[in-house]
């Protein structure tokens, strides 16, 4: 019986070159399914949450809200994955404070993005069935859902990007000019977000030029080895 050394075996010889295509797979998921679903909701939905639901009695706007919002579970089952194999790629190097940081902040994102999601949905149920809710309670609706996307998930869709812009800093794990574009994309959400309902698309965008990144760096690395091992 042979005994192959520790982190070279069938599983440990194949994560090296599976989990930078994880990450760029799930990140670039992640980013199609949450941009869609947000221009989904922005061009359906009005901007302001005072603004009398109208809206709810388009049947074509409450599809494409009803299709958004479905989304949303989706995207964030991709994030999930994509922070997973992020830490995965940063293995030893990985900073117990910024690793915390890095994990907590995409976790409320999540949440809080669920919850919101969860709320308008709500809404939508509550007006189709018999008995819904008055102009009040709609408005507080909006509000709810508003603040939790706007206000809270994207500022720790801010915290979340910093962190990420650290790690790859130290670790140097994405390209220089992804932390960079990193911090600005962190400041737009922190103070940005309430000026355009936009703002908060720059996020996915940032997630999908790091995921392409990762995806172009893995592919040059397994071509640099299939040449070395064809040398050898």
């Amino acid at each position: 019986m042979t005994h192959e050394p520790a982190g070279q075996g069938p599983l440990a010889a194949g994560s090296a070159l599976r989990t930078p295509r994880a990450a760029a797979v799930a990140g670039v998921a992640f980013s199609v399914l949450l941009i869609s679903s947000l221009v989904l909701l922005r061009v359906s939905v009005p901007a302001e949450p005072a603004v009398p639901g109208t809206w709810l009695t388009d049947s074509g706007k409450r599809t494409a809200v009803a299709i958004g919002l479905n989304l949303i579970p989706f995207a964030g089952i991709a994030f999930l994955w994509f922070i997973g194999v992020i830490r995965d790629r940063i293995g030893a190097h990985e900073d117990r404070f910024f690793a915390t940081v890095f994990l907590g902040s995409g976790l409320l994102f999540v949440g809080m993005m669920f919850v919101a999601a969860a709320v308008a949905g709500g809404i939508i149920a509550g007006v189709s069935a018999p008995g819904s809710p008055g102009a009040d309670t709609l408005a507080l609706g909006r509000h709810v859902t508003s603040l939790l996307l706007n206000v809270y998930a994207m500022r720790m869709a801010a915290v979340f990007t910093l962190t990420t812009v650290t790690i790859a800093r130290r670790t140097k794990i994405v390209s220089r000019w992804l932390t960079v574009t990193g911090l600005a994309t962190a400041l737009v959400l922190l103070v940005g977000v309430g000026i355009s309902p936009w703002a908060e698309l720059v996020f996915p965008a940032w997630i999908l030029a790091i995921s392409i990144d990762i995806l172009v760096a893995g592919a040059s690395a397994s071509i640099g080895t299939t040449e070395t091992a064809l040398r050898n």
